[in-house]
């Protein structure tokens, strides 16, 4: 019998490690067929998973309260399993060069507790080579295990699309490899357990490392054109979201839109395909220049912001902006990497007070991570300009009139020509408003 058979049959069990956007839902739906130890060093995140708090808002409360995970911090529990899956971020540092702290840490931590006969599965984001080359010498010298003799591993790209309820783990084809033909049959056997949409047997780890850290580059790339194609028609005084509804009129027309780009992924997996193409002698052209360009977009908007804010004749220093939506996405209430904070911090070095409403962000989290007080939609009046950073459902239920009432409607200025001038700047980035209404309200209008 071998350890795919004793998974399944419950004889042996599977450890996941990082419990957080990628690692809490694999271990929840793993949960419903095979036993499954969650292992996180966060404690606090750990305790809040016991008692059925889902701060990453993937599987929801519920869920939380009805798995038959086994939460730990205690890293001597890994040891009750056999087959780990290794799911923590990959950050990027800030000189752009990618942060592997996090997943060395997890294979230092797991190594000390590695069993003979056991299959490591890494599934965070790296460059092609990291598995072989970093992760397993690390957990060879912490196990004193020979990997090949002792213990085997993989590499199985997490594809999660955080906030997303329609592309979820069990209905995305999944990516998985092996370092030999058996570690690959065991590792595509216990994820067909649970992946409706099966498993794609990839030629080797590295094969599996490079087509994750493509897909994210390529939608890059593809967003990174359409925010170069925003500022050229914003310089021509054309709507982008209007050619673009015109231009996928044709088939093949690919159906992308401008935006900020930020998060754990698509902002950040390009520069670990270039650091690792530059280590190789390549210095990349393309996937750089599209990162450069997608890393500018919250000081663009930012200084159209202020454009607008001169044109009505607001008074910059000391006015005051409202900026709805802080989370890296919609519906989502990740904030790591978000760009929106790029546009905070340049309208802040033109002295503008701003204030932040999101009804997907934690709160203490936001706070401690950027040192921003989060509002209530309530609390927040007398602006001078509005910017509606991130789509979120909640802001969808929102009016012009909703809107409206947050600005300084007893705000008034005689220009030039002797007229009052009484027009509400209003940024909203992702076009969620229908521009003509919202001009015919007397609203300066602004959308990438």
């Amino acid at each position: 019998m071998n350890l795919y058979e004793k998974i399944k049959n419950k004889e042996e069990k599977i450890s996941v490690i990082g419990l957080g956007y990628v690692g809490l839902p694999l271990a929840v739906s793993f949960a419903k067929v095979v036993d499954v130890i969650g292992f996180d060093i966060a404690k606090d995140k750990v305790d809040g998973y016991v008692k059925g708090i889902d701060v990453t808002k993937e599987v929801g409360n519920l869920a939380l309260k009805e798995t038959t995970i086994s939460f730990t911090s205690n890293e001597k529990d890994l040891r009750k399993a056999k087959f780990h899956i290794v799911a923590v971020p990959t950050p990027i540092n800030n000189d752009k060069t990618p942060n592997l702290n996090p997943v060395k840490g997890a294979s230092k931590t797991l190594g000390k507790n590695l069993t003979r006969g056991s299959i490591v599965v890494y599934e965070s984001t790296v460059y092609p080579g990291v598995t072989e080359d970093i992760c397993v010498p690390i957990l060879e010298q912490e196990s004193g295990l020979k990997c090949g003799v002792d213990f085997k591993v993989g590499y199985s790209p997490e594809r999660i699309n955080p906030g997303d309820k329609v592309h979820r783990f069990e209905t995305i084809t999944k990516v998985v490899s092996g370092m030999d033909e058996e570690s690959l049959n065991i590792i595509a056997g216990i994820y067909e357990l649970v992946v409706q949409a099966g498993v794609y047997r990839a030629d080797s780890i590295k094969v599996a490392e490079a087509a994750k850290v493509i897909e994210n580059s390529q939608r890059d790339i593809n967003i990174a054109f359409m925010n170069e194609l925003s500022i050229i028609f914003n310089k021509l005084g054309i709507d982008t979201t209007s050619v673009l509804k015109a231009a996928s009129t044709k088939w093949n027309f690919l159906n992308f839109t401008p935006g900020l780009v930020g998060g754990h992924c698509i902002g950040v997996d390009p520069y670990y395909l270039t650091y690792k193409a530059e280590e190789m002698g390549y210095h990349s052209q393309i996937i750089l220049a599209g990162r450069k360009i997608n890393d500018n977009m919250g000081k663009y908007v930012a200084e159209n912001t202020v454009k607008l804010m001169i044109k009505a004749n607001k008074q910059i220093k000391g006015s005051k902006v409202a900026v709805l939506g802080l989370t890296f996405k919609e519906n989502c209430p990740d904030v790591r990497n978000t760009k929106v904070i790029d546009i905070i911090d340049e309208l802040k070095e033109y002295g503008i007070n701003i204030v932040v409403h999101d009804p997907q962000a934690d709160k203490k989290e936001v706070f401690n991570v950027y040192g921003i007080e989060l509002k209530e939609i309530v609390e927040i009046k007398d602006v001078d300009a509005v910017i509606l950073a991130v789509p979120h459902e909640e802001y969808k239920e929102l009016s012009l009139e909703d809107i409206n009432a947050l600005y300084n409607n007893n705000y008034t200025h005689i220009n030039g020509n002797g007229d009052i001038d009484d027009k509400k700047v209003f940024i909203d980035i992702k076009g969620m408003f229908n521009r003509s209404e919202t001009e015919k309200m007397d609203y300066l209008y602004w959308r990438l």
